[in-house]
């Protein structure tokens, strides 16, 4: 008989996402206490090599609110921008996109074509 685990916390979910991205090179800002911000801005913002995402985190089972789902709306119909609904069964695909990411040539777009 196997133990289910427990079910993964939206702070567990920012904790694992969070070292991974730095581990990648990513700079990432969280919100400490997003008591006086404006409601529904994501919970998450990364930069690297160009890529902007912001990223709502909620648990397996956590609730989009409006706000939020306004905001996600918004940010992602800004060409380029990779803003979305993160819940822990989306990790393995979010530690490839870090990691991808990391990985891509030193050279940005906005590089080569200076260069060229």
């Amino acid at each position: 008989m196997t133990d289910a685990l427990p079910a993964m916390t939206e702070k567990e979910l920012s904790k694992q996402i969070v070292a991974a991205a730095k581990e990648c090179g990513w700079l990432t800002y969280h919100t400490f206490l997003s008591k006086w911000s404006k409601p529904g801005f994501p919970d998450l913002c990364m930069v690297r090599n160009g890529r902007l995402l912001f990223w709502e985190l909620k648990s397996a089972v956590g609730k989009v609110s409006e706000s939020q789902a306004e905001w996600i709306e918004a940010l992602s119909a800004v060409p380029g921008v990779d803003a979305r609904v993160v819940r822990p069964g989306d990790l393995e695909e979010v530690y490839l996109l870090l990691i991808g990411s990391s990985l891509e040539s030193v050279y940005t777009v906005r590089e080569v074509k200076e260069i060229g």
